[in-house]
Parts: C-alpha cells; structure tokens; sequence
C-alpha cells in the first residue's frame, strides 16, 4: 500500500464538485481510494500554506498511482480537477 496526499486551494467550488462526483470511480479503476478528506485542515506545527481541501489517497503501489495519473481516459478528469484552482498530488515513497 502506497499513500498520496492532495491538497487544492479553491477558485471555483462548481468545477470541484463535479470532480468530486466522478473522482471515486476514477480512484477505483486503479485500486485507489480516498482516506480521509477534509475541508478543515489545520497547522499542527510550524507555519505551512493551509489549502482550502485536503486528501489522503491509497492505492496499491506507485504503479497504480502512477497508472491512474496518467489514464489517458481519465484526462479530462483531471483537467477538471485542476481548473478548480491550484493543487498538488505528493506520492509518499
């Protein structure tokens, strides 16, 4: 099990939302899922940019990560994701 961490600041809350709608599916093709997600996250120590939303995801390997990032089918998926403002995906390993 390998895990990733998403974070996003929000600049349109419509477009979010209607990748939330499909994004499970999306995860599944690959083995992924969603942890944990939050739209609450807070600063346990130092100072860090807090993002508007924060996920855990799981997939089986780097591999699977890897595979569902670059889904050719899913790339209209992920465009939306990325119009609803910035956001980053770390693979922890």
């Amino acid at each position: 099990m390998i895990y990733a961490v998403f974070k996003a600041t929000v600049t349109d809350p419509v477009a979010l939302a209607a990748y939330r709608d499909r994004a499970g599916a999306a995860l599944a093709r690959h083995g992924g899922k969603v942890e944990q997600a939050t739209p609450a996250a807070s600063a346990l120590d130092g100072a860090p940019q807090v993002p508007d939303v924060v996920a855990i995801l799981s997939f089986p390997d780097a591999g699977a990560a890897r595979a569902w990032i670059n889904d050719p089918d899913l790339a209209d998926l992920h465009a939306l994701r990325r119009s609803a403002g910035p956001s980053e995906i770390l693979l922890l390993g």
